[in-house]
Parts: C-alpha cells; structure tokens; sequence
C-alpha cells in the first residue's frame, strides 16, 4: 500500500491544504470613511468541503487588503447555498483596531475573540442589594464599601 504523508493514497486527495481547497471573491466593495472601514459582501467558493474558519477567511482577506492586524476584520452572517459548495457572508475591515473596538457591536467583538469582563454572580448581586436596602446612613456605606473591597 502506498501512503502519502501517512495517510493511504486512496484517502490522499482529500489531504490538501485549506489553502488550496477553497477561492475568495469579493463584490460590493465600498469604503466608509465615517466608520473607518471598507466593507464588502464576501464569496466563498469551497467545492466537496465545508466552509473554511473564520481564522482561515480572516487571514486571506488580510493577504487581499494589505492588513497588517487580521483581529480588524469582522465577518459575519454566512449563508451556504443549497447543494453546498459555496457560502456567500459579510466582511468589515476596519483601518485600526481602536476603530473595530469604537464602532463593532460588542457580541461581534466576543465572537471576534476579545475577552468579556468576568460576572458577578447573580446570588452575590442579589446578597449586596438586600445587604444594601438594611443600611442607612454614611457610616455604614462606608462599612459597605470596605466590605466590597475585601470581596475583589
């Protein structure tokens, strides 16, 4: 048996690189100077394979546009159309990444892969809101406020 990287040759065809497995078009093109962006509607043809990543994407739109950060570009709502083959989405390349974090709704940023700050627990909201309603006065605001801070 022959084997090619391991892997039998008859599997051997469907080892390529994801590189060569798929071809990006974009159309729509425009810039927005107001949003610090271009924007376009993005094309992707991967025929008898399944739609490349996001990193994937994300990394050869950077190749396309000359953009120094991949973690600007924001691509969202991906369709594929029936029989497969080819999946047809939204691309957003902002100039800088103050300009993604300043304009870019936040669930797109977490998708993006920026990290959300940590949650309070909803009984440890509920336990300081009760805590909170028994006390009056300055002092014991203060005493509150020490007690948050031992917390953290």
């Amino acid at each position: 048996n022959a084997e090619y990287m391991g892997v039998p040759l008859r599997q051997a065809r469907y080892c390529e690189t994801m590189a060569d497995a798929f071809t990006v078009r974009t159309r729509k093109f425009m810039t927005n100077r107001l949003l610090a962006r271009k924007q376009m509607v993005v094309d992707v043809i991967h025929p008898q394979k399944p739609c490349p990543s996001r990193e994937t994407l994300q990394s050869k739109l950077a190749g396309l546009y000359n953009v120094s950060d991949s973690k600007s570009i924001s691509l969202f709502g991906f369709k594929q159309v029936f029989g497969g083959g080819r999946s047809t989405g939204f691309a957003l390349i902002y100039d800088n990444a103050a300009a993604f974090k300043k304009f870019e709704p936040k669930y797109r940023r977490v998708r993006n892969g920026e990290k959300g700050k940590d949650k309070v627990s909803r009984q440890q909201r509920k336990e300081r809101k009760n805590k909170a309603k028994k006390i009056r006065g300055t002092k014991d605001i203060k005493s509150i406020r020490a007690s948050k801070r031992q917390q953290k």
